[in-house]
């Protein structure tokens, strides 16, 4: 059943025409996830679906009586909580049939634990508020949701169980949103905005790549093809007629020659014996106790956690700017190497008067990112900044622009250390995938905090969790365990939210463990190389050194402990590859 037609649709806003033309339907049941630049018209797509929008040309045609829920990405809640969630007037105390709805009770649960429903939804938090607009549009039965990035200000653990519920919810859903994982989730189809048109591609965000990539390979095969017939119509009318040759060949690649194709392993970095303890004056609860945490070369860590557990606190603390209401015992300490980059969720030290190019260059006109030597001005072409937009004054930049801007100054400043504290507020999928690569072909060791799973484990190796314990929890299952860790009944009281409480079967715990082992291994195996390439290192040093009786002294005592760490490391991964077999 046909709930939503465009045909023909245009919408221009200050003389930039954003949709030209677009005719498109959503069907009863669609999950449909909306990608593109920023700027490309998503939101004005979701606008004209929701009729907050009407096109300049072309119709909209609506199913009679159709449940329409929209959720924008600027929240305007007035009133109490329970009015906004169950309707104006109503005040909590009235709405306790609600209670007798195991759906809207499991939504109260996971969406509202803890807030009161005659509280005013003004001075509440982004995060909070965005739970209320949530709330409120999922209670409520729905033909259709189009909701626009509504993973905004919501936690991994919040996340995860939106995108089962929209999942399994029945209604239609088109969704804008950066968050892949999320796509890949909920979507069996993926529109991409782009220069006005809207292209329908089969499947969620995985899907939805791996056709890009095969068709830019079919498009540079076109246009290799047309390149040889031209050459071959100048050399008959040169030369007369040839023999006919056959067509050219072209096989798409599988997805296997995709992930062949990543960069070579990282090189190392020194930080050494890293010992964390974070605790509050004033009697107020401690967020790290006694923790001992060695940060190796060459990790690349995401940190997961509840809610005010102090992921925070966490990465300033090893930046060593942990800043007033926090008191550090213990050590910490840095290797004389470092050279450590923070990027913390503030914008404030970005200079308005400054133009972009001006900003990134004064740290340093290039940097080597793998094996290519990139200009400031390349980089910020990748990610989004066309020569005339590096003019602009960064003042006059949007929320996510200057986060880009931001992180290009931290690359360029080349540290071997990288904090990153949400890195992936206000951007969109395509500049996310240039950062990740970018990423790929930086050396250094890089921990980070972020909602956006999909990016923490592309980007990391491996997961270590505050759980609000004063700990700092090892996670060999990533992103999986730590849900399943924080999936445990929530307090509920008479006339407030159930507690509810998910258990995941047996087979997504062995996916996990496979995938951690999997990491592991992959870890272990740049340890050997690096190993490999000191212990040829040394073999050739004691070759040149045979006359020097002290050289060969203090070279063969090195290459018997590499030989020996070597050895060890070969066990170990020999023990983890049989475990997979």
């Amino acid at each position: 059943m046909n709930l939503i037609s465009l045909e023909k649709a245009a919408k221009a806003y200050a003389h930039r025409r954003l949709l030209d033309g677009v005719s498109l339907g959503v069907s009863a049941g669609d999950r449909i996830g909306v990608v593109g630049r920023n700027g490309a018209g998503k939101s004005t797509l979701l606008a004209l679906l929701a009729g907050t929008a009407v096109p300049d040309e072309g119709r909209i045609a609506r199913a009679a009586g159709l449940r329409l829920g929209y959720l924008p990405q600027q929240d305007q809640l007035t009133g109490t909580v329970g009015q906004i969630v169950f309707g104006p007037g109503r005040r909590a105390t009235e709405s306790a049939p609600w209670e007798a709805d195991p759906r809207v009770r499991a939504i109260m649960a996971e969406l509202l634990p803890g807030i009161d429903l005659d509280a005013p939804a003004g001075p509440l938090s982004g995060g909070e508020r965005r739970r209320v607009a949530l709330a409120a549009l999922l209670v409520a039965e729905r033909d259709v949701l189009l909701l626009d990035e509504p993973t905004n200000h919501l936690d991994i653990e919040a996340i995860d169980w939106l995108a089962r519920h929209l999942r399994d919810c029945g209604s239609a859903v088109i969704v804008v949103s950066h968050d892949r994982w999320l796509l890949d989730t909920v979507c069996e189809r993926t529109w991409e905005v782009d220069r006005g048109q809207v292209h329908s591609a089969e499947g969620g965000y995985s899907a939805y790549v791996l056709a890009q990539a095969e068709r830019e390979r079919s498009e540079e095969a076109a246009e290799r093809r047309r390149r040889n017939l031209a050459r071959k119509e100048l050399a008959w009318l040169q030369r007369g007629a040839r023999a006919r040759t056959t067509k050219a060949k072209f096989r798409v690649e599988t997805a296997n020659a995709l992930i062949a194709a990543e960069p070579p392993p990282r090189d190392s970095v020194e930080l050494e014996d890293v010992s964390l303890l974070v605790r509050a004056d004033g009697g107020r609860r401690p967020l790290l106790e006694h923790v001992t945490w060695q940060l190796g070369p060459g990790d690349r860590v995401g940190i997961a956690g509840v809610n005010g557990s102090g992921k925070t606190s966490l990465l300033n603390l090893l930046a060593g700017t942990t800043g007033p209401g926090l008191a550090v015992e213990g050590t910490v300490v840095r290797g004389k190497t470092v050279r450590l980059a923070h990027l913390s969720q503030e914008l404030a030290e970005l200079d308005p008067d400054q133009r972009v190019r001006e900003a990134v260059e004064e740290i340093r006109l290039r940097i080597r990112v793998g094996d290519r030597e990139l200009s400031a001005g390349q980089l910020l072409e990748r990610l989004g900044f066309s020569a005339e937009r590096q003019r602009t004054l960064i003042g006059d930049l949007s929320g996510g622009e200057r986060r880009r801007v931001q992180m290009l100054r931290l690359l360029m400043a080349e540290p071997n250390v990288l904090l990153l504290d949400e890195p992936t507020n206000d951007l969109d999928i395509e500049t996310l995938t240039e950062f990740e690569d970018l990423l790929d072909g930086w050396p250094g060791t890089l921990v980070v905090v972020s909602h956006d799973r999909y990016f923490l484990e592309r980007v990391t190796e491996h997961v270590v969790a505050l759980l609000g314990d004063g700990r700092l929890s090892f996670l060999g299952g990533g992103i999986d365990e730590y849900l399943d860790r924080v999936r445990t009944p929530r307090a509920g009281s008479s006339g407030g939210p159930q507690p509810v409480t998910a258990s995941p079967g047996p087979q997504r715990s062995s996916a996990a463990e496979e995938r951690a082992a999997r990491k592991e291994l992959q870890r272990l195996e740049r340890q050997l190389d690096r190993l490999s390439a000191r212990e040829a290192e040394l073999t050739d040093l004691l070759a040149a050194n045979a006359t020097d009786y002290e050289k060969l002294t203090s070279l063969g005592a090195e290459l018997r402990a590499v030989q020996s760490e070597k050895s060890d490391l070969e066990e170990r991964w020999l023990a983890i590859a049989a475990g997979l077999e």
